[in-house]
């Protein structure tokens, strides 16, 4: 009898120690878990740039990475590769094909890699009206095409945003007004064979050299002229080696912000609605920061040196636009049928915007936002 009174004794003391501990934890756990006290686990998404900080590409990936972090509550971290970091350009696509980084800038040299994006590069496309452009390209009729997202998914990428960084503006060491002007002149394009063409139209010579090369093969006569946005003259100090910026608004240097798209479809719901969100409260917001960085620096460059501006007349403009139009045949031959069905959705895109016409878009709250913001842009243009 002693000995079962003891042994349930000893039960009750083992029963009364676990219950004890399970409350000392379930005490505890709320003040462990509180913001204060509690580990976030962090993920990283490395970000490929094709430009160095102070850039539009920069400035554009500060703004996501912040907006990024703060919907994950400090979940996200984005970290920004400026170009060098990871290579060259073509490193970087290389990068963000394979999943070593997750996101990345693609321009030009792009068109190596996903064919169809060498649409962009096509002259006199586009409207006059840059921050109409950009709400153009970003709408979800074009932005989201089955044949735009179908031509990089074939790559292993996903396009997230299309982002105009100004006018592409050409420098040389003679003023250009007309394509005569371009005989013989080995203008800097890059690896794109779209740009070839286009500037094998207008008589000039065109010449692939990499990004990084650039200021030494003008300045040793390597090339007679190069084309870059405002921006990209000034902070690469491209104005310093030539002796005139001609404007002829023929096309803008649009890149594609993409993702690695086996990364992009494995992120969950909640992730892909958070990008979506971000980069379309991000078109208002980079057309602003590409206008104004492309001001402060032909303000800089007028102020620091004695290059000389020429801006081509509507007149002018034409002999280029009429040499330009055979190329939209070029690009169809090389892409094939996807790639013209995507030019010619592009090419309606923007006459209905032109027009005043509305643009079909999908209806989320958020791109609804946006289609009242190209709906005002189409009203001013209409206006002027």
């Amino acid at each position: 009898m002693i000995l079962r009174n003891g042994l349930i004794a000893g039960a009750v003391i083992l029963l009364a120690a676990c219950g004890s501990d399970e409350q000392e934890t379930a005490a505890t756990a709320p003040e462990t878990a509180t913001p204060e006290t509690a580990e976030v686990e962090v993920t990283t998404w490395g970000f490929g740039l094709e430009e160095i900080e102070g850039s539009v590409q920069y400035e554009y990936g500060e703004k996501f990475a912040e907006l990024i972090n703060e919907k994950s509550d400090g979940e996200i971290e984005v970290k920004l590769y400026p170009y060098g970091q990871l290579g060259g350009l073509t490193d970087i696509y290389d990068q963000v094909q394979e999943g070593a980084i997750q996101l990345a800038f693609g321009s030009g040299f792009l068109g190596g890699t996903v064919p169809e994006s060498q649409l962009f590069s096509l002259n006199f496309v586009l409207t006059d009206d840059e921050k109409l452009n950009t709400e153009i390209l970003n709408d979800p009729a074009f932005r989201k095409h089955e044949d735009l997202v179908a031509a990089f998914a074939e790559r292993n990428l996903q396009p997230l945003a299309i982002v105009p960084e100004g006018w592409q503006v050409w420098s040389a060491n003679k003023a250009v007004r007309s394509p005569d002007d371009f005989e013989g002149m080995a203008i800097r394009v890059m690896d794109n064979r779209l740009l070839r063409e286009t500037y094998s139209a207008y008589g000039a010579e065109p010449t692939t050299m990499e990004y990084g090369e650039l200021f030494s093969g003008m300045q040793l006569g390597q090339l007679d002229g190069n084309i870059q946005p405002v921006f990209a003259h000034q902070e690469m100090d491209f104005y310093q080696v030539q002796d005139y910026l001609i404007f002829a608004n023929q096309a803008q240097f649009i890149a594609t912000f993409m993702g690695n798209k086996e990364w992009y479809d494995g992120l969950s719901d909640e992730h892909k609605d958070m990008i979506e969100e971000t980069v379309v409260e991000l078109v208002p917001y980079v057309h602003d920061v590409q206008t104004r960085l492309n001001t402060e620096r032909l303000d800089i460059i007028t102020e620091n040196s004695d290059i000389e501006l020429v801006y081509l007349t509507p007149e002018e403009r034409d002999a280029f636009r009429e040499l330009s139009i055979p190329v939209r045949d070029t690009f169809a031959e090389m892409v094939g049928e996807r790639g013209e069905r995507l030019m010619n959705a592009l090419i309606e895109q923007v006459e209905a915007a032109q027009s005043g016409d509305e643009t079909p878009s999908e209806e989320t709250d958020a791109e609804d936002g946006m289609q009242e913001s190209d709906e005002s842009a189409m009203d001013e243009a209409d206006a002027a």
